[in-house]
């Protein structure tokens, strides 16, 4: 046998083996026994086991599928921990949703298509107050009776195309759907992560209370940046009457682990290949720490892969669809990041070269309209207000009066772009994001190998290719290991497919899913700390673990509970936040709002406490939110000045009221 033969025959072995090598030497080399949260991974194999109890009558009694009977579990926990009314607004948004987006594509595609539809027209409404429930109620109604046969469709076509899936690979698919339903769990905390404590609560807040969005940069400089994704969670907050975000986020979970779940199918993968990408895209850490939070990534998983999808499908005669619904996508991807934007540049390259023969040239000012209709409020309405369409970003070369004169940087994430950057964000992921060690798991190293297998598959390789731009473009201008995660999204497809059935392999891709598990944790202080087990242990009540995490929180919630609405509401340095859920009465003096961080300093240098009474009076202020152990002797003064009585207390924060928001004039 010819050696070149022979190198072709074990070729994938040796790359598979050698990347699956290459990750048990990482975990040796840094040593990350030392960071496994052994405990947290303990909890997740006990819920595991009682999910596992809890589908056993279903499928015994009922004949159900086992993962059939799992999907029933999670949902069931959703709604206990999320909130029934929120499940619910999620269904009517999701409802209405299918039903707009199948005017463009029907079948389970039409529901992304319509989420980029609604967050897109949304966005441009924002500053009108006609954001009531009733009118969303009516919309939806409108629009479900309205379009009841395409929806009723799309939901038919999804449960046939599981239950066929669940049927061909049974053992694949119940341990998919617990590995994707742990994930979900972070949808069952309250909302604490620091993002979107600070700002991400802002817009839904606000169009609850006010039924509009103030465009208002001033109090906070994240105000006009892309909302997309907020608007969707303001839209069921609204309909809801309360915070829905663990309802949207785990629909959001659920979207993604279809849409890679059709991509691999669309690339020629069988029953169990879609499985384990489902499996692979469950077990990754961030998957559990962005359904525990606010940010984009999350519907960015949803949105690359599908419009991945649409590029491998072939075109169908007659208008162009797929170009349309490929322009809401990209709309929607602009709408949530400029960076998801950017990634997905190299889909829209691809695109346009393996349809060249057909592109319908005529169609693309129309595509080019509604992308920028869908993602374009955000950066219209921050030129127009702020003179900057991406600010606080570059804004060195905008200037824009509500930011200082320079380019906004994290230092934080700027350790270099070098050779071994995957390497590191894998096995020493605390310099890399906000996590612990082994936080963002390891599928770039473990399965490097099998992407590379990927590269030399003609099913595969355009789509490994895409997806390893996708993975290092982010990383361009910082190395933020979060902004990868919806890259993870288009690799899982490609690697799974190219994946090659050998001995021991499966085996080796379980224990990877296993292994990504349990440092799932580390991928947020919050989760590993045992937020989760205080949320169990609680029964879904929230204010438990607001107080351990966020007390903060709490005191808002007492602030609106007791209706007084004269006056602002101002959080002192020492607590290092801002309450985004306050709106337009909340004061923060963070680098969020530059004019109060330079009055804090200002009024901190005058230590009798005269500069702070003044800044309290002089600004309406009513209510003060801080931590005693924080609080510096100028403010202490100026409380006190001010004449400020304590009305109450959660975990280490205190709430101080200012009687008639008049302090004593400076008096000694």
């Amino acid at each position: 046998m010819p050696a070149s033969l022979r190198v072709s025959r074990h070729l994938p072995a040796l790359l598979l083996w050698a990347g699956m090598a290459a990750c048990a030497f990482g975990l040796v080399a840094h040593r990350l026994w030392e960071a496994l949260p052994f405990p947290r991974f303990f909890e997740h194999l006990l819920l595991a086991l009682l999910a596992l109890a809890a589908a056993w009558p279903m499928q015994r009694w009922r004949g159900w599928q086992r993962a059939t009977a799992l999907l029933a579990v999670w949902l069931a926990a959703l709604v206990v921990f999320a909130g029934p009314l929120p499940v619910l607004a999620v269904a009517v948004l999701a409802a209405t949703a299918t039903g707009l987006g199948s005017l463009v594509m029907r079948g389970p595609v039409a529901l992304p298509l319509g989420l980029a539809l609604v967050a897109g027209t949304l966005g441009w409404l924002l500053p009108l107050p006609v954001h009531h429930r009733a009118a969303y109620l009516a919309c939806c109604i409108g629009v479900i009776a309205w379009r009841r046969v395409a929806i009723a469709e799309a939901a038919r076509i999804a449960w046939r195309q599981f239950g066929d899936a669940t049927r061909a690979a049974p053992r694949a698919s119940t341990a998919a759907l617990l590995l994707l339903g742990l994930a979900g769990t972070g949808a069952w905390l309250p909302t604490m992560q620091y993002d979107d404590v600070v700002y991400h609560l802002g817009l839904p807040w606000q169009l609850q209370q006010t039924a509009r969005y103030a465009l208002d940069p001033t109090l906070q400089v994240w105000a006009l940046a892309p909302w997309a994704g907020d608007v969707l969670h303001g839209v069921v907050q609204v309909l809801a009457g309360v915070e829905a975000r663990g309802a949207l986020n785990g629909l959001w979970l659920a979207m993604a682990a279809g849409a890679v779940f059709a991509l691999v199918a669309l690339l020629g993968g069988d029953a169990t290949r879609r499985w384990w990408a489902v499996a692979l895209l469950g077990s990754l850490p961030l998957s559990m720490s962005l359904t525990a939070g606010m940010q984009t990534e999350l519907p960015a998983m949803v949105l690359l892969p599908v419009l991945a999808w649409l590029v491998l499908r072939e075109p169908a005669a007659g208008p162009p669809r797929g170009l349309l619904a490929g322009a809401l996508l990209f709309g929607a991807l602009c709408g949530l990041k400029s960076m998801h934007a950017a990634m997905a540049l190299p889909l829209l390259a691809w695109a346009g070269w393996r349809h060249r023969a057909h592109l319908p040239w005529r169609w693309l000012p129309l595509a080019a309209g509604i992308a920028f209709a869908v993602g374009g409020s955000s950066y219209a309405y921050a030129w127009a207000i702020a003179g900057n369409p991406l600010l606080p970003l570059l804004n060195a070369w905008f200037r824009s009066p509500y930011f200082a004169a320079t380019d906004f940087n994290d230092a934080r994430w700027q350790a270099g772009l070098d050779a071994d950057v995957l390497w590191d964000i894998s096995f020493d992921s605390e310099h890399y994001f906000e996590s612990f060690d082994g936080g963002f798991g390891f599928v770039l190293v473990a399965l490097a190998g099998a992407w590379l297998l990927a590269l030399r598959d003609p099913r595969t390789r355009a789509l490994a290719i895409v997806a390893g731009i996708c993975v290092l473009l982010p990383l361009l201008p910082l190395q933020y290991a979060r902004y990868l995660q919806p890259a993870l999204a288009l690799l899982i497809p490609a690697v799974v497919v190219a994946y090659p059935l050998l001995a021991g392999t499966t085996a080796a891709l379980w224990t990877l899913c296993v292994l990504n598990l349990a440092f799932a944790t580390n991928a947020n202080w919050m989760l590993r700390t045992g937020a989760m087990k205080r949320a169990i242990v609680s029964a879904g009540a929230d204010a438990p673990v607001l107080e351990r995490y966020v007390p903060e929180r709490l005191l808002a919630a007492r602030l609106r509970e007791a209706g007084n609405r004269d006056g602002n509401v101002l959080l002192l340095p020492g607590t290092g936040l801002a309450l985004a859920e306050l709106g337009q009465r909340g004061r923060n003096m963070l680098w969020y709002s530059p004019r109060w961080e330079a009055e804090a300093v200002r009024a901190d240098a005058d230590a009798s406490g005269r500069a702070w009474a003044a800044l309290l009076a002089g600004n309406r202020i009513a209510n003060v939110i801080l931590k005693p152990a924080t609080l510096a002797p100028a403010q202490r003064a100026g409380l006190q000045r001010s004449g400020a009585l304590l009305a109450g207390s959660a975990g280490d924060a205190q709430w101080w009221r200012i009687p008639g928001g008049i302090p004593d004039n400076g008096r000694p």
